[in-house]
Formats: structure tokens, C-alpha cells, sequence
């Protein structure tokens, strides 16, 4: 009795001499065949790999250059302006990413900002009250206070509503110390 195997075969039988050199070199053909699209896309896939290494190399230029540009654009204080000036570049930049810093709950960044918002503007009250209110934030109600006044006592070309603003927290935080 024969046992079925599992597993199917080729079987080409291969008697005479010629018949087994044409065998072997149509197995050594095809072996050639399958090395040479192998390599030819292992070619390929080299060739893939290094236009991606290029393109993140060109992605890491630019976001080098957005960040040095980034970067010029804001001067933080003590290069701001001459005594009782005000440098509005300096100060829009450092409110904008004071407020960023602040919304994101990073009050200690956000007091660098917009301290640096005063120095550039000494006399604004808008920058004062930024100031103030992350000093609350932060817990710090002395300082706060005394932000606030400054804020509220402006005389500058902002008194406007920061200036109210400032009042108005002067007033909420006497009540809030009254039993």
C-alpha cells in the first residue's frame, strides 16, 4: 500500500545527459531571472529611500528658517525703546504670544511675555493689566495689586477700558478680602 503525501511534487524525469544540462541551465536561467528583478528592486527601493531622506532633509531646512524667522520678528525687553517710548512691534508680539502662553495655562511663560509688553511700553495700561492678571493666576495677589494700580493710575494713550479693567479687579479682589 502507498501513502498519499501531503504535499504535491514535480517530477520531470531527466535521462539522458543533454536533457540534464538543458535542466540545469534552464533552473540556473531562471534563478538568474529571479536574482536580477530582485536587484532590481532592491535598487528601487534604495532609490525611494534616498529621495525621502532628501525631502526630510528639505522639511528640516525650512522648519529651521521658520523658526529663525519666528524668532527675529520679536525682541523681548531691554532692546525695547528709548526712555517714556514705545515700540508697538515689540509689545503686539510679546501680548500676542503672552496671551498664547496664558490660554495654554503656562501663566510663568506668559509673565516673561508680557513683562516684556511693559518694558517695550511703560506707559500702557493694557500691558500692565496682563501683567496683573497673570500674577493672580498665579497667586501672587501683591503683585497683582500693585500691577493693577499701576493699570488703573495710567494716564497714557491706552487708558481706556484697561484702565477700567484694572479698576474693576482692584474692587473684586478688596471684596474678596472682606469676611
Amino acid at each position: 500500500m502507498r501513502h498519499k503525501s501531503s504535499t504535491n511534487r514535480i517530477f520531470i524525469p531527466v535521462t539522458n545527459p543533454a536533457s540534464r544540462i538543458l535542466f540545469g541551465l534552464a533552473l540556473g536561467a531562471f534563478a538568474l531571472v529571479g536574482a536580477g528583478c530582485m536587484g532590481d528592486q532592491i535598487d528601487a527601493t534604495k532609490k525611494l529611500v534616498q529621495q525621502q531622506q532628501e525631502q526630510l532633509e528639505h522639511q528640516q531646512q525650512e522648519i529651521e528658517a521658520l523658526t529663525a524667522n519666528q524668532n527675529r520678528s520679536y525682541t523681548p525687553a531691554g532692546a525695547a525703546s528709548s526712555p517714556g517710548g514705545c515700540d508697538q512691534g515689540v509689545e503686539t508680539a510679546a501680548n500676542q504670544r503672552g496671551g498664547d502662553r496664558f490660554a495654554a495655562g503656562d501663566f510663568g511663560k506668559a509673565l516673561g511675555y508680557y513683562q516684556d509688553a511693559v518694558s517695550a511700553c511703560p506707559n500702557d495700561a493694557r500691558a500692565e493689566v496682563n501683567v496683573a492678571r497673570t500674577y493672580e493666576a498665579l497667586g501672587n495677589q501683591s503683585a497683582a495689586v500693585n500691577h493693577y494700580r499701576k493699570a488703573a493710575d495710567t494716564k497714557g494713550p491706552t487708558v481706556s477700558d484697561a484702565s477700567e479693567e484694572a479698576r474693576a479687579a482692584l474692587e473684586r479682589m478688596q471684596a474678596s478680602r472682606l469676611p
